[in-house]
């Protein structure tokens, strides 16, 4: 089995569990990341024998984004941010649209795309300490990684924009009661849990599971495709902005984000 160098890929009772592994990042999502990633799905969805797909994160945190510090040397165009969005979805389409169920493990943080992605998830679950947060707001950018597709359709409307606008944090409790989160578990049961729900799809039929996942992903009448286009050219726009480099400047020099959502009183 090929080795990688920041995916943990393993195989058991038909179950495939990707293990985001950057912990000295809190496992951000780098350019190295995403292409073991597509490759690891490539080869999964070859294989009839995986019949269902754990993601988490290594070493007591799920995912912590994309990384900040490679944006400060991105460039600033449009269309050069327009490309690198594009080459992003590649690599994760896949995952979007894999017809085997997608289950998230999370614990510790999932902020950014590591929101996007437990998104992606046909069930997420975490643990008490799990933290979610659409952050992208605090460096001058736009939700990515299918956010727009998956957020409305699991919160609403409403509480899409409050959560994209506050870039607040969600706490695990929260996230359970919005809808985000399916079950809550100790940090030591989680990957047993996860792995049951997963190794049960062994017995199910591929074939039903398959259209039921296409079809419900064509309910209230959303274009992944589409949405995934103009999630690119906004982001292009929005990284190329005086307010974004800002930002990450701050975030480099370990000060304060000049945005704040207020607390409440």
């Amino acid at each position: 089995m090929t080795a990688y160098k920041h995916l943990g890929f393993e195989v058991q009772d038909h179950v495939a569990t990707l293990t985001l592994n950057n912990p000295s990042a809190r496992n951000a999502l780098s350019s190295d990341m995403r292409l073991e990633i597509e490759d690891a799905m490539t080869r999964i969805r070859k294989d009839d024998q995986v019949r269902a797909v754990i993601l988490t994160g290594a070493e007591g945190h799920f995912c912590a984004g994309g990384d900040i510090r490679n944006m400060s040397t991105s460039p600033r165009d449009p269309a050069t941010w327009r490309q690198s969005m594009s080459r992003l979805h590649d690599n994760l389409m896949p995952l979007m649209t894999l017809d085997r169920p997608l289950i998230a493990a999370v614990d510790g943080v999932a902020y950014g795309a590591g929101f996007s992605f437990a998104l992606m998830a046909d069930f997420v679950l975490a643990t008490p300490r799990a933290r979610f947060c659409m952050s992208f707001l605090r460096i001058g950018l736009v939700p990515d990684c299918a956010a727009f597709h998956t957020l409305p359709r699991i919160v609403g409307v409403q509480r899409a924009k409050e959560l994209m606008l506050s870039a607040r944090e969600v706490k695990a409790d929260e996230a359970l009661q919005l809808g985000i989160v399916m079950e809550l578990h100790a940090p030591e049961q989680l990957m047993a849990r996860a792995q049951a729900l997963g190794a049960s799809m062994a017995h199910a039929s591929p074939v039903a599971v398959s259209l039921i996942k296409r079809t419900l992903a064509t309910v209230g009448g959303a274009d992944l495709s589409g949405l995934l286009e103009m999630e690119a050219t906004a982001q292009g726009v929005a990284g190329s902005t005086d307010a974004h480099r800002q930002a990450v400047q701050r975030f480099l020099n370990k000060e304060p984000a000049a945005f704040q959502w207020p607390q409440k009183v």
